[in-house]
């Protein structure tokens, strides 16, 4: 296929710690338990005597703090929304260990991958994906409400990024699937032409041969049939379908 793998410089091989749910970039707190509630705002007492540029100052900084906290609350929106993504795919694993993750992919086909927990908390998820060499492993980061790969471990100078985790695995899933039918009409002129040569027909680069998701549990006939809707529509909301079906679909509007 001529397919580039993507291997990454540091494997995981921390120790599994016992948790459970997604968490956030920074370590402060897990994704499954988190419940978006305003935090209270504290009232600050000031002086009678106060002067009027303190009162300015005090102003300033309670927006500056409910800037922060709206930001806050959207990053853990954008979260959990990504977390009940990935509870519905069926290939989240959750919290296994890198060696766990090897383990399950070792006797499945060549680009068959897992979405898993980090085993390294400086990251939030990793990709664990069945190459030609074996099982290997890709770290997702989240920065400023985008989701990319590990920019040291993929080869790529450049990386997209994305608002969601099934997001960004979707995209280079969809891309794999594009050069391999792409590829199948080149060699199919090639095999029309007399030196089976065609000028322009270079090969694409691909660092991830993503093919097929390995799922936790078989997923419920409800779930495969979304699945085949998403994959035949874009705009489901033209379908003859009843409301709440059409919102079952937009609960998880991907093809993987």
């Amino acid at each position: 296929m001529g397919h580039t793998q993507c291997v990454s410089k540091s494997t995981e091989t921390e120790p599994h710690s016992p948790r459970t749910g997604l968490w956030r970039h920074a370590g402060a707190f897990r994704l499954d338990e988190l419940k978006l509630t305003a935090a209270p705002v504290a009232h600050m007492i000031l002086p009678s005597g106060e002067p009027e540029k303190s009162l300015i100052a005090v102003r300033v900084k309670d927006r500056v703090v409910e800037s922060h906290r709206e930001e806050s609350t959207e990053d853990a929106e954008l979260l959990q929304r990504t977390m009940n993504h990935l509870r519905a795919s069926g290939w989240y694993w959750g919290p296994v260990t890198a060696a766990e993750a090897r383990e399950v992919l070792t006797d499945s086909g060549e680009g068959t991958f897992l979405l898993r927990d980090s085993s390294n908390p400086g990251y939030l998820l990793t990709l664990s994906v069945k190459t030609s060499l074996g099982p290997t492993h890709l770290r997702i980061e989240y920065t400023a409400g985008q989701f990319g790969f590990d920019s040291v471990v993929m080869a790529r100078p450049r990386l997209r990024q994305f608002k969601g985790a099934v997001e960004l695995v979707q995209h280079y899933a969809l891309a794999y699937q594009r050069l391999v039918s792409q590829k199948e009409e080149v060699d199919s002129v090639k095999e029309q032409t007399l030196d089976g040569d065609l000028p322009g027909a270079s090969e694409t680069t691909l660092q991830l041969k993503l093919s097929r998701p390995l799922h936790k549990m078989a997923p419920s006939l409800q779930h495969m049939c979304r699945i085949v809707i998403n994959q035949n529509t874009s705009n489901f909301q033209d379908l003859p379908l009843p409301d709440r079906l059409k919102d079952f679909l937009l609960d998880y509007p991907f093809v993987l």
